[in-house]
């Protein structure tokens, strides 16, 4: 009979607890069918007895498998915007929850890419076993030239046509269309963009909203500078309403973040939201339903993407060659637009 007070700190121990070879042990612990069922039972009785934590470390090196998927968020158009994005924390928290629960730890990473390897740096690190990358930023050659020879890396962001890399997203050029045609169904003939199109998914937003505006037969929308940094966008706001005070009627902005601000500064100016200006937001973030006025926006229905992302992720770590995926936009129609 085994002593209770035994200290067990290897498997060698247990094997000696139990009577049997570490390789059974091993084995056993590992779920391995070659272990009949009574010596499994036996052995893993004995491990919770003793408190006995496998040498996760050893056995990642035998399986060639880390137990993490890393998830970065690549900032070469904003470099100062933080993790704290409240956009970034709800597709992260989604993608966070799902991974737990498939057994993998999560490494997060903040990348202001330095030079052209940020990405071949990330996924030949030996830390991972898959790479989701929230964005591709001003990065899509990058991400493109790493993707040729790295199954296991899928994005959140916009396909276009011969696109290499996974990506999963909505169709933003059909977002921004949709919140152009609402501002125009309205009444709005001078609509401003709010927002820096250096990237792929903000730029087709604004080319949707332009498509609207030409269909119209209104004039092109104003293409106004905003950063999402939250240290700078008030600022630019505010720099951009004194730029075309009096000339717009409404304004769509790149990301519900950016309307939120923007409204709040137009309040603090004495402009009502719709009554004097109408605005749109994009993403469709919890807090967009409890604004005053509630925002109207584009869902990109994070909880059906980031499932998606996932999904794709675990094929390609299977081999699997899992393709891009775009959803359709839903307008949310509330009271600012």
């Amino acid at each position: 009979m085994s002593n209770p007070t035994s200290i067990v700190r290897t498997l060698a121990d247990l094997a000696r607890l139990a009577g049997v070879s570490p390789g059974t042990v091993s084995r056993a612990l590992a779920g391995k069918s070659i272990v009949n069922d009574a010596t499994r039972q036996r052995i893993e009785a004995l491990a919770t007895q003793h408190n006995f934590q496998p040498n996760q470390m050893a056995r990642r090196l035998r399986t060639q498998q880390t137990g993490v998927i890393g998830i970065a968020l690549p900032l070469g158009h904003e470099r100062r915007q933080h993790i704290s994005d409240p956009f970034f924390l709800t597709l992260f928290g989604h993608l966070a929850d799902a991974l737990t629960e498939r057994n993998y730890d999560v490494m997060l990473s903040r990348i202001i890419p330095d030079a052209e390897d940020w990405l071949s740096r990330v996924v030949r690190s030996g830390m991972v076993d898959g790479v989701l990358l929230i964005g591709q930023s001003d990065q899509f050659d990058v991400i493109e030239a790493v993707a040729r020879d790295y199954r296991p890396l899928v994005v959140w962001g916009s396909h276009i046509p011969g696109q290499h890399h996974c990506a999963i997203g909505v169709d933003n050029f059909t977002g921004g269309r949709l919140l152009g045609e609402r501002l125009i169904g309205h009444g709005a003939t001078r609509i401003a963009f709010m927002g820096e199109i250096r990237t792929l998914e903000i730029a087709e937003r604004y080319r949707g909203l332009c498509a609207a505006a030409g269909a119209a037969g209104i004039a092109t929308p104003i293409q106004l500078n905003t950063h999402m940094a939250s240290d700078v966008m008030g600022a630019e706001i505010t720099a951009n309403l004194d730029h075309v005070a009096g000339a717009i009627d409404a304004i769509a902005c790149a990301s519900d973040v950016i309307a939120r601000q923007t409204v709040r500064i137009l309040a603090d100016r004495g402009l009502s939201v719709p009554g004097d200006l109408r605005v749109t937001g994009f993403d469709n973030l919890p807090f967009t339903e409890q604004m005053v006025p509630s925002l109207t926006t584009i869902s990109q229905d994070l909880v059906t993407g980031s499932a998606a992302m996932i999904d794709a992720l675990f094929a390609r770590m299977d081999g699997v060659d899992a393709p891009s995926v775009e959803m359709t936009p839903r307008l949310i129609v509330r009271d600012s637009a």
